[in-house]
Parts: C-alpha cells; structure tokens; sequence
C-alpha cells in the first residue's frame, strides 16, 4: 500500500510519519501530484495559520488536485479546516470539499484549546473499537460546526465536529498521532479503510 503525506511546508508530517511507520507501515512525504495522485491513502495535515498554508498549497498546484482525488483523504487539524469553504483565519477560503465555514472559538474559553478532550457521537469506521468519550488531544483556536458530515463531536464552551467525512474525505480536528493508543487504532482504521 502505498501512503502519501502531503508535504507542502504546513505540517507536522514527522509525528505522522512516525505514528505510521510504528503500525508497520511505511509512508512517503510528497507535493508531487503525480504521486499524490498514485497513493492508496493520503494524509493532508497542517499545522500553523489557515491563510498561509493555503497560500503554500496554491503556490505548488496542490488547491486544484486535492479535492480530486479519489482515494481515501485524510485530513488533520488545519488540513481539515482548509478542507472546508471558508475559515475565519486570516479570512481565508479554503478547498470547499466539506460545505462548512470555520468559526473562531467565542471569548467564553481559554484560546487556543490546547490538550487532551473527549469525543463522542461516533459514526464511521473511522471509529471502530473506539469508545465513546474517549480523549483525543487538540491544539486550536477555530472549530467547524455541527454539520450532516459530523462523525464525531467534542465540547469546548460549543459542541462543534471533531470529525468529518464527506465520499472519500476525512477530517480530524484533533491528532491522531498525539492521541495516544486511541489516536494510533483511528489511524490504523483509516489506513485499513
């Protein structure tokens, strides 16, 4: 199987190449699109401020062939906010593939949300042997809505998703690879998707 991180300057893709390669598998960091195009599974992460990182995904093409891909996406943290239409970051329009617009959190929290949460409302096999409430560890300051592609929630002052999935595309607000056991069986159940 051949797994493909999206290396376009905007990610934490050592942390997630290492939580693969301690599953057994290997994975290759690219912003090639040919071999985006040719992987079994891609990771597209993102670490650091929407407008930004969208800028580095357009300045290598990657905007135009992201949201094509046919094969099983995963976004992480903000490649899952710039997966949506818009986020409030740096007004910043992101790839529409999940039909929401990303919100800051209100001045009701401590931002960013930095730690360990619990999920719920679990729907997908994303989630298999994953239990309800389980903690998962996120570090952000904007949250995506409750939407029909919700699979999972967390709360932080708003019940917001932690989770989306739309066809072939996945997000996850929090790390997987900073979740612990939990975080490395969601990761394993993507890649077994």
């Amino acid at each position: 199987m051949k797994i493909v991180i999206i290396d376009y300057g905007a990610g934490n893709i050592q942390s997630i190449k290492f939580a693969i390669e301690r599953l057994g598998y290997t994975a290759i960091l690219s912003c090639d699109p040919e071999e985006i195009m040719r992987a079994d599974k891609v990771i597209f992460p993102g670490v650091g401020e929407a407008s930004s990182a969208m800028y580095k995904l357009k300045e290598s093409g990657l905007d135009l062939i992201v949201p094509k891909l046919k094969q099983p996406v995963l976004g992480i943290c903000l490649g899952m906010q710039l997966m949506c239409n818009h986020t409030e970051e740096g007004n910043t329009k992101g790839l529409g593939i999940f039909d929401v617009n990303i919100t800051r959190f209100g001045t009701n929290v401590k931002v960013p949300q930095i730690g360990w949460n619990q999920i719920e409302s679990l729907k997908s096999p994303l989630f298999d042997g994953v239990e309800e409430k389980e903690y998962i560890y996120l570090v952000h300051s904007y949250y995506a809505p409750i939407i029909d592609d919700t699979i999972a929630q967390t709360n932080y002052g708003v019940t917001y998703s932690t989770a989306l999935h739309k066809d072939n595309f996945y997000g996850t607000q929090f790390h997987p690879e900073k979740s612990s056991d939990i975080g490395s069986k969601i990761v394993k159940n993507f890649l077994t998707l």
